[in-house]
């Protein structure tokens, strides 16, 4: 058996070559795989000595040769192939381990692999005769296979193949996102190509398979954009059942609004109980403590199975505060203490608990339905509340634009149609995911009860008639902000200053679908 090294990522890269050197393998290296291999004594051919040729272009051109990729792409039941590899005086290569350069860590014109991807490839294609090693993490599985076989099965070969084109095309997918951002390359795209580009590739790799899909009778997993952390990559579970699909989807929910929270609201204590994606409470306090208990008091119903961000670590007192209340799926903070894991796990056994970074920035949103894929990028707040105009005779105290901040935050957070009451930073009453504006509002003022008198309203679309401003304004709501944007914004101005209340109008709309 005749085995080509040629590695970037050289890591059991000798503890490897050795187990094939025992196993009575033929060893055939180049550049600084070759220079690697010498230098721990482990006997091999150079690449140069195979084909004839040396290094050349600053390494550009080493593997790109006949002699290697005959001996690779040789169909070995055919015999005029064989009798063609006799006649160039070829041996054939069983054996092509093989990684790329790391284009992703410092993207450049350098790092586009060339022979790397070609050996790659002509041994994935030929893998009814050749065994392709792609990752590190292979190494001891296909020793183990060559030491009790002496050779690697059909099975072990598809495998290998699968994941050698798998790595070629996520590779080729990093250079093609580079080179809509510009790259070094002409002038890059413009700016709807740059963010929707004409073809659009992404390399994602699975993270973890979860407990089970949107229902007990879908398979579900977490995938995650090769090459990079995602938040969720440094979550530790304390305890608990298997994540499930909506598990992950409402977490990252709940954990992104509780630090979209310090940005609006520094140096305040922030919690977020997420129930469908949808808070069914949210708050910001002096303690965690005290914006727990807010959160939880602006709809214990409706938090029961749901997910409870916590800004910051939960400690035992906290943990306590917590048990004492509904039953929920998931609790995620920046940390636990051991006495807290121990207080909820006493209480709570089914209760995931999550330790978490913070999240990363979100990218492009990808939805897809059979053949299709709508594509957006991240919905963001631009508009910035000293551009927010106030379009009644009524101003905001500093208060009424605090509680607008906070309603209109959750707002663009929540399922559309959305409407959102908040007072003293608290959402006490969320109306999601309704087909009529009235309706939605209707639920936040039911759920916000007596708490709406006096407090802030935020709609995340305009209002296209009187009748959703006139259902809050029936309920005490005393400020109100709203994209703005209709035909008939003239006539919900009016209600609002009939109603003598405050209106803002954003300019910027933030349904969520």
């Amino acid at each position: 058996m005749r085995a080509l090294l040629s590695v970037w990522d050289k890591s059991g890269l000798l503890e490897f070559a050795s187990g094939l050197d025992a196993l009575g393998v033929e060893l055939v290296a180049s550049g600084g795989t070759a220079a690697a291999l010498a230098l721990a004594g482990i006997a091999h051919r150079d690449v140069a000595d195979v084909t004839g040729s040396p290094e050349m272009l600053d390494g550009r051109v080493k593997t790109l040769h006949p002699r290697i990729h005959g001996a690779i792409l040789a169909d070995r039941a055919k015999p005029e192939h064989m009798a063609a590899l006799a006649q160039h005086d070829i041996d054939p290569i069983d054996l092509v381990v093989c990684n790329l350069y790391p284009f992703s860590s410092d993207p450049s014109v350098d790092l586009i692999d060339i022979g790397g991807p070609s050996m790659v490839r002509a041994a994935a294609k030929n893998h009814e005769h050749v065994g392709v090693l792609t990752n590190p993490n292979q190494y001891e599985t296909v020793l183990e296979e060559l030491g009790a076989t002496g050779s690697l099965s059909h099975a072990t070969r598809h495998a290998l193949a699968r994941a050698a084109f798998a790595h070629t095309a996520a590779y080729d997918a990093q250079i093609v996102r580079w080179l809509d951002g510009g790259g070094v390359i002409g002038e890059g795209p413009g700016a709807t190509d740059a963010v929707v580009p004409v073809t659009l590739h992404l390399d994602w790799e699975r993270a973890e398979v979860v407990r089970y899909g949107e229902n007990p009778h879908q398979v579900g997993a977490r995938y995650r954009l090769a090459g990079t952390t995602p938040w969720w990559d440094g979550v530790i579970q304390h305890a608990g059942s298997a994540l499930s699909y909506l598990n992950l989807f409402d977490t990252d929910a709940a954990w992104r609004l509780v630090h979209e929270f310090f940005d609006d609201f520094p140096g305040l204590s922030a919690v977020a109980i997420m129930k469908h994606a949808n808070a069914s409470g949210a708050a910001f306090g002096s303690s965690l403590g005290d914006a727990f208990a807010k959160a939880l008091a602006a709809d214990p119903q409706s938090a029961f199975g749901g997910v409870i961000a916590i800004g910051g670590e939960i400690d035992q007192e906290l943990a306590a505060l917590i048990a004492a209340g509904p039953q929920a799926d998931v609790i995620v903070g920046s940390s636990f203490t051991e006495e807290a894991i121990a207080t909820l796990r006493a209480r709570r056994k089914a209760t995931r608990l999550l330790s978490a970074p913070a999240p990363e920035p979100l990218g492009l949103s990808v939805r897809t339905f059979g053949d299709t894929a709508l594509v957006q990028n991240a919905d963001e707040l631009l508009v910035e509340v000293q551009d927010w105009r106030c379009v009644t005779k009524a101003t905001p105290s500093a208060q009424q634009l605090q509680d607008l901040m906070m309603a209109w935050r959750v707002c663009a957070r929540t399922t559309s149609n959305a409407i959102v009451i908040a007072r003293d930073g608290v959402a006490v009453g969320v109306g999601a995911g309704q087909q009529s504006r009235v309706v939605a509002a209707g639920i936040a003022t039911a759920k916000a009860g007596e708490a709406a008198r006096g407090a802030a309203a935020a709609s995340d679309a305009f209002f296209p008639f009187a009748d959703g401003l006139e259902s809050l304004t029936g309920a005490g709501v005393t400020a109100v902000v709203q994209p703005g944007g209709s035909v008939r914004d003239q006539e919900v101005i009016d209600a609002a200053n009939a109603a003598g209340i405050v209106m803002m109008l954003t300019g910027e709309r933030h349904f969520r679908h």
